[in-house]
C-alpha cells in the first residue's frame, strides 16, 4: 500500500467519528486557518476529534468558506493519566489563557468554581457564552499541540459542590500546606483533582469547608502567585510526576 510519510502541515478539529476513506468538511474557521497558512489542495493535514482519534489525510477541497479533508488513515491514542482541574471563576481573559495552556499540557476535566471573592471580578468568566469561548480556546490549543483528547467542561460549581472523581486525591493549593511534590508522593495510581482559589485567596470559611470534605492542602511556591500562574505550574508538576510513574 502506498504511504505518504510527509509531516502534516496543520492540524484541524472535527466533532464526531473519524473514519478512513471519508471526506470531512472542516468548516469556515478551518477554511480561514487554511488561507492564513496558505494551504493547497493535496497538502497533508491531521484531524483530531478530541476523543482519542487522530486522522491523517489530504486537503480535497479548498475555498473561501470551505475546506475538506479526505481521510487516509486513523490512529487511536490512549488518554493521558487522569488529571482533573478546578479553577476559580476570575478574570475572563486570564481564565481563557489558563484553559489554553492546561489543554496543551493535557487535563481530563475542567470545572469553574464560584468562590466568594470571584464575585468582585469584572469581567469574569462565567455563563454559557463564556463556556462556548472556553471550548473554542481549548480546541485551538488542541490543534496547535496536535493533541488527541479535549478536556470535558463540567458545569460551574460552588465550593461545596466541586466534582471530585477520587476524593482521596483532592489537592487544594494553599501557602500553608506541605510541598506539592510531598503530597503527590502519597497519591500514586490515583486520580488527582487540583483546586486553587481566586485573587486574594480562598476565604477562611471556604477553606474550612473544603478541608472538612477531605481536600489536602499543598504548597507550590513561597511567593504569592496569580491564579493562572499557580494553575499552569501545578498542572505541569502533576503531569510530569505522572509521566515518571508511567515509566
Amino acid at each position: 500500500m502506498e504511504r505518504d510519510d510527509r509531516t502534516p502541515v496543520a492540524t484541524f478539529f472535527a466533532d464526531g467519528t473519524l473514519a478512513k476513506s471519508r471526506e470531512i468538511d472542516l468548516g469556515e474557521d478551518a477554511a480561514h486557518h487554511a488561507r492564513v497558512k496558505r494551504l493547497s489542495v493535496g497538502d497533508i493535514v491531521a484531524v483530531t476529534n478530541g476523543l482519542g482519534s487522530v486522522a491523517r489525510g489530504t486537503i480535497s477541497k479548498l475555498g473561501k468558506n470551505l475546506v475538506a479533508c479526505h481521510v487516509e488513515h486513523v490512529d487511536t491514542r490512549p488518554p493521558p493519566p487522569p488529571l482533573h482541574v478546578r479553577v476559580p471563576i476570575a478574570d475572563r481573559d486570564r481564565m481563557l489563557w489558563l484553559a489554553e495552556k492546561a489543554t496543551e499540557i493535557g487535563i481530563t476535566t475542567w470545572q469553574s468554581v464560584r468562590f466568594h471573592r470571584s464575585m468582585s471580578v469584572s469581567p469574569r468568566g462565567e455563563g454559557s457564552a463564556f463556556v462556548a469561548k472556553l471550548r473554542l480556546r481549548m480546541i485551538a490549543a488542541l490543534e496547535q499541540s496536535g493533541g488527541a483528547w479535549l478536556p470535558l467542561i463540567l458545569p460551574d460549581a460552588e465550593p461545596d459542590e466541586v466534582d471530585t472523581p477520587d476524593a482521596s486525591a483532592s489537592i487544594l493549593l494553599d501557602a500553608a500546606g506541605p510541598p506539592l511534590l510531598r503530597v503527590l508522593d502519597g497519591l500514586a495510581d490515583r486520580q488527582p483533582t487540583l483546586l486553587f482559589g481566586p485573587e486574594g485567596g480562598i476565604e477562611a470559611a471556604e477553606l474550612a469547608l473544603l478541608e472538612a470534605k477531605g481536600w489536602q492542602r499543598a504548597r507550590l511556591a513561597s511567593s504569592t502567585l496569580r491564579f493562572e500562574t499557580a494553575g499552569v505550574a501545578a498542572i505541569g508538576v502533576i503531569r510530569a510526576t505522572q509521566l515518571i510513574t508511567e515509566d
